[in-house]
């Protein structure tokens, strides 16, 4: 009776199996996974970053164009007067340098350093 019963089951579970997957198939899906894979990695490596460094204070020394963007209220051009104004002992000089108002450094004023 056991034999009969594994063999019933070997059956089932043999007819339950999906059918081979052609080789131009397998290598399509094998690529589109690849491709989904390379775009989420980027993203989680980006996450990664920004929380890395949200709670420490950008450097307006050594900031990137992207880094300086991430602040509020600051646009591409503000971000190349940032950087073509460096360097610099202290973020308010941002202010006395009139590359941003005082009002504008309000918004980021805890958000940036200047090392030296």
């Amino acid at each position: 009776m056991r034999i009969a019963i594994a063999i019933f089951l070997l059956l089932v579970l043999s007819g339950c199996s999906q059918p081979k997957q052609k080789p131009e198939n397998l290598r399509e899906k094998t690529a589109d996974a690849t491709a989904q894979f390379k775009s989420d990695a980027k993203a989680l490596a980006q996450g990664v970053k920004e929380g890395w460094n949200r709670d420490r204070p950008l450097d307006l020394n050594s900031a990137s164009k992207d880094d300086l963007l991430s602040l509020p209220g600051i646009n591409d051009e503000r971000a190349e007067r940032i950087i073509a104004a460096r360097p610099y002992r202290e973020p308010h000089e941002l202010v006395s340098r009139r590359i941003l108002t005082e009002q504008e450094y309000e918004r980021i004023k805890d958000q940036v350093s200047a090392k030296n």
